[in-house]
C-alpha cells in the first residue's frame, strides 16, 4: 500500500501545474446537500475559479453527485471499513470479519450465479460500487480509522483530469486488525482504478475499471463450551478475551478477486436539437467486456477432526483451493426515439463460466467431478424513458438453455418527484438463475464437506416501494422465493421445496428541536409468513440517535456533532457461522437479540471530519454477557474508535 500511495504522490506533483488550483465558494465551508444533476450539466470549465459543484462523482448508473465535505448523521453511520450504512447487518467483534444478516435486500440481483462463500463478500466491491470522477483540479480523499486492539483502516482516493474529457483515478483500501479474541486477525485490501475518456464532439466514449481485492481472516470456530460459559458468567479471570479458548487454532480463509470492466461506444449520428423529429437520434454502437476471477482458499497446519468431523487423513496440513472465472462480452445498439419516450438499448451477450478444483481432495466420498463450466448466449433490452412526470426504467435479459447460466432477469422502476416535497418510487424484479456454485459442488478433506448437487434454478420475485420526503422516509418490500437454497444444520446445502414469503417495512424520521438538537430514528419490521424454518430474521430492528450539532469558538471554525445511538433487535434464531465454507447455516438451539449503546463525538474543521466513538458502552455495566453476533461468536466489548476523513483539492 505504501508504494501505491508513493506513486500517487509523484503523479500528483506532475499533474498539479496542469490544472487550476484556485478554489471558490463551497469547498472550504462544506456542501449543504448531495444533489443529483443531469448528464447535460457535467461539463467542467478548467478556467477561472472552481466551486464545489465542479467536483463530480459519476456512479456506475451515470447518476452525478458532488464530492461531499459535510458532516451529517449519515456520515456517522457510514464511518466504518465498508464506508456503508450497516443498519441491516450485525458485525462480528473484529472489523474486517463477516456480518450476520438482520435483514435482506432483493432489489438488485446479478444475472448469473457467483462463486458463493457469501460470508467473505460483505466488503467485496462489485461493479456497481465503483465510481468515476470529473474534477477541475487533482483531488484526494483519505479515510483513516483505528482497528480492534492493533491495526487500522486506510482508504485513499486520488483522481485527476488530464483534460475536461479525460479522467483517471486510483484508490486503495487497506485493513489490518488483530481483534480481541484468539485467531481473529483480519487483513484485507481493495485496489481499484478507473479511466474515462470522450472525444471532443462526444462521438466516442469509454470507461474502464480495474479492481484487485483480497480478504484474509484467521478462523477460530468460535468459543469452546467452557470458554462460552466463562464469557456468559463474566468470569473476572477472562476479562482479557485472549485467554478464552477457541475451537480452531490454526485455520485461515482467503478470498481473492480480480476484475476488468470496459464499456465503450461510438455514436453513428446525433442531434443537438431536442425537438428533432427524426425517428432515431444519438444512435450508438457499443461493446462491454467483463472479466471476473475469484479464488477461495481454506487452510490449516493440521487436521481438526474433533471439531470439523472425520477426514480423509489424520495428519499434515490442509490447503484447499477453488477458483471461478466469468467472461462476458456484450454488444449493443442504443438510440433515442420519440416513439419510445426516451432511450432504448438492445443487447446480446456471450458468457462463459468455469468453476472448480484442480484435484480431488477426498477419496472417501463420491464426488468425482472437479469442475462446472458452460457458455451461453443471452438477449435483452433496456429502456430509460419519461412519461409526463414519471421517470421509467426497465431491463430484460433471457438466457435460453439448460446450463448453469440459463435463466431470465427482468427489472423495472418508476419514479415520480414532486419538486422538493417528496419522491415516490416503485420497483419490480423477476429473476430465475442457478444457485451459487459452492452450493452445487464443493470438496474438502473433511468428509461432511463434500457434495455434488443438481439444483434447479432459484426464482425470486420482489416488489418494492420507496417514499422520501421532508416529513420522513419509508420503504416497503414484498419478496417471494421459490426453490431457495440454504445451508442446513448439518452444514450441507439444501433446496427448499416450499415457497418463502418475506415482508420488510422500514421507516425513518428525524425530529429537530431546540435549534441544535435532533433525534434520528430508523425502525424496520419484518415478517416471514412462509418458509420461516429456513429463512430467519428478527421481527423488529431499531436505531435511535439523539445528537447535538453546533459551531464552536469565535469565527465558528469548528462544527461539532456529538450524541448517542441506541441499537436493538428482537431475539431470533440467528444463523450460525461456518468457517470452512464461509457461509451461514441454520441452527435451532440459540436465540440472539440484545440492545447496545454507542457514544460519539465528531467534528469538522474546514474539509477535515474527525470521528471519535465508544462502541457498546453498555457492556461494561452488564453482569451477564449475552451479546453475540452468531452462536459461539460474542459481539465486541466496549471499544474506542478514532478516525478522520480528509479532502485535499490541489
Amino acid at each position: 500500500m505504501k508504494y501505491i500511495l508513493g506513486i500517487l504522490f509523484v503523479i500528483s506533483s506532475f499533474i498539479t501545474n496542469a490544472q487550476i488550483r484556485s478554489l471558490g465558494n463551497g469547498l472550504g465551508g462544506g456542501i449543504n446537500r448531495l444533489d443529483t444533476i443531469s448528464n447535460d450539466e457535467i461539463n467542467v470549465k478548467l478556467s477561472g475559479k472552481t466551486k464545489y459543484t465542479d467536483y463530480k462523482i459519476i456512479s456506475f448508473k451515470r447518476d452525478t453527485t458532488y464530492i461531499d465535505t459535510t458532516l451529517t448523521i449519515q456520515k456517522e453511520y457510514k464511518f466504518n471499513f465498508r464506508r456503508k450504512d450497516n443498519f441491516e447487518l450485525l458485525p462480528f467483534q473484529n472489523q474486517g470479519q463477516t456480518f450476520n444478516n438482520l435483514g435482506y435486500s432483493f432489489r438488485n440481483i446479478s444475472q448469473f450465479p457467483d462463486i458463493g462463500f457469501r460470508a467473505k463478500q460483505f466488503n467485496y466491491m462489485e461493479i456497481e460500487d465503483i465510481d468515476y470522477y470529473r474534477v477541475p483540479t487533482p483531488t484526494t480523499v483519505i479515510m483513516y480509522r483505528t482497528g480492534q486492539e492493533q491495526g487500522q483502516v486506510l482508504d485513499a482516493l486520488f483522481t485527476f483530469n488530464l483534460s475536461k474529457r479525460f479522467n483517471i483515478s486510483f484508490a486503495y483500501r487497506g485493513l489490518r486488525s488483530l481483534g480481541q479474541y484468539r485467531r481473529s486477525l483480519s487483513s484485507t485490501g481493495n485496489f481499484r482504478s478507473t479511466f474515462t475518456y470522450r472525444t471532443p464532439k462526444d462521438q466516442y466514449n469509454i470507461r474502464t475499471q480495474i479492481t484487485t481485492q483480497d480478504f484474509v481472516n484467521e478462523e477460530n470456530g468460535g468459543l469452546t463450551t467452557q470458554a462460552l460459559q466463562n464469557f456468559l458468567t463474566n468470569d473476572p479471570n477472562f476479562t482479557n478475551r485472549g485467554r478464552l479458548d477457541v475451537n480452531l487454532n490454526d485455520a485461515e480463509s482467503k478470498l481473492e478477486g480480480v476484475r476488468v470492466y470496459t464499456d465503450h461506444n461510438f455514436k453513428l449520428f446525433s442531434s443537438k436539437d431536442s425537438t428533432n423529429t427524426k425517428n432515431f437520434t444519438n444512435l450508438k454502437v457499443g461493446h462491454i467486456f467483463h472479466y471476473e476471477g475469484k479464488e477461495y482458499r481454506f487452510g490449516a497446519s493440521s487436521v481438526t477432526s474433533d471439531v470439523l468431523g472425520e477426514a480423509s487423513k489424520t495428519s499434515g496440513g490442509i490447503d484447499e483451493r477453488v477458483d471461478y472465472t466469468l467472461v462476458n462480452n456484450q454488444g449493443y445498439l442504443e438510440f433515442n426515439s420519440k416513439y419510445i419516450l426516451g432511450k432504448f438499448k438492445v443487447k446480446a451477450n456471450y458468457t462463459t463460466v468455469n468453476y472448480g478444483y484442480d484435484t480431488i481432495f477426498n477419496g472417501n466420498v463420491l464426488v468425482n467431478r472437479k469442475r462446472l463450466s458452460g457458455d451461453a448466449i443471452s438477449l435483452g433490452a433496456n429502456w430509460d424513458g419519461r412519461i409526463k412526470n414519471f421517470k421509467v426504467k426497465a431491463s430484460a435479459n433471457i438466457t435460453p438453455g439448460s446450463g448453469y447460466l440459463a435463466g431470465n432477469h427482468f427489472s423495472g422502476e418508476a419514479m415520480y418527484k414532486k419538486d422538493s416535497l417528496f419522491t415516490v418510487k416503485g420497483s419490480l424484479l423477476l429473476t430465475s438463475k442457478a444457485p451459487r456454485f459452492n452450493t452445487q459442488l464443493f470438496q474438502s478433506v473433511y468428509n461432511t464437506y463434500n457434495w455434488d448437487n443438481n439444483f434447479i434454478n432459484v426464482d425470486t420475485r420482489n416488489i418494492g416501494f420507496t417514499f422520501e420526503s421532508k416529513w420522513g422516509n419509508a420503504s416497503l418490500d414484498f419478496t417471494n422465493i421459490e426453490d431457495y437454497v440454504y445451508f442446513d444444520t448439518d452444514n450441507t446445502p439444501k433446496q427448499f421445496d416450499e415457497s418463502i414469503t418475506y415482508l420488510k417495512l422500514k421507516v425513518n424520521k428525524e425530529f429537530k428541536f431546540f435549534r441544535n438538537f435532533a433525534f434520528d430514528n430508523t425502525l424496520m419490521y419484518q415478517n416471514v409468513s412462509s418458509g420461516s424454518t429456513v429463512f430467519r430474521v428478527p421481527e423488529f430492528v431499531t436505531r435511535n440517535t439523539l445528537y447535538y450539532t453546533g459551531e464552536w469558538f469565535r469565527g465558528k471554525p469548528i462544527l461539532v456533532q456529538m450524541g448517542g445511538t441506541f441499537n436493538f433487535f428482537t431475539k431470533y434464531k440467528a444463523n450460525a457461522f461456518n468457517p470452512v465454507v464461509n457461509e451461514f447455516t441454520i441452527q435451532n438451539d440459540t436465540e440472539i437479540g440484545f440492545p447496545s449503546i454507542d457514544v460519539f463525538f465528531n467534528a469538522r474543521v474546514k474539509r477535515t471530519r474527525i470521528f471519535f466513538k465508544v462502541e457498546n458502552i453498555t457492556s461494561s455495566f452488564l453482569s451477564t454477557r449475552n451479546y453475540f453476533s452468531a452462536p459461539n461468536y460474542p459481539y465486541r466489548d466496549m471499544s474506542i474508535r478514532f478516525g478522520l476523513v480528509w479532502n485535499w483539492f490541489i
